[in-house]
């Protein structure tokens, strides 16, 4: 269960520091989201969601998964892929934040369980418009199993 006073949460994962402060700075600016943890490759983002660091305080508090395609060590498909075979992180919203436009990697995003797929605009003010009104969709609009809000 959350309380409307818990912390909203949300897992970066983005191996571009420029694309990553991008993304923060527009997700603290809408006032929506307190605490985003930023990760630069898929094996992190593993470790935290299904693997050796996961805590299930993080995961009751995680509201959101943005999550690149191309990353170093482990990609995002097979991000997403473990994320969804694994019990406890099933359900939790996944959006795949990308700069691929490859029909073949929105395909098998979906296939594989995706819950949204944007693509990254090239100019920098468009991208923090789009992660702002992802923001505003996903961490107050979007109703999740278990809350109540």
């Amino acid at each position: 269960m959350t309380h409307h006073n818990s912390p909203l949460e949300l897992l970066l994962v983005e191996d571009n520091p420029a694309d990553a402060e991008l993304t923060i700075d527009a997700l603290l600016a809408t006032g929506l989201v307190n605490a985003v943890q930023w990760v630069k490759d898929g094996a992190e983002a593993l470790e935290l969601l299904v693997g050796s660091k996961r805590q299930s305080t993080t995961l009751l508090n995680l509201k959101l998964v943005l999550l690149d395609l191309r990353l170093p060590r482990v990609d995002g498909l097979e991000v997403l892929k473990r994320i969804r075979a694994d019990e406890t992180t099933r359900l939790m919203p996944v959006v795949v934040l990308t700069s691929s436009q490859e029909e073949s990697d929105l395909v098998r995003a979906y296939n594989l369980g995706a819950n949204s797929y944007l693509v990254k605009p090239v100019e920098s003010e468009a991208f923090m418009k789009s992660v702002a009104e992802l923001g505003l969709y996903w961490m107050l609009l979007n109703k999740l199993p278990g809350t109540t809000q």
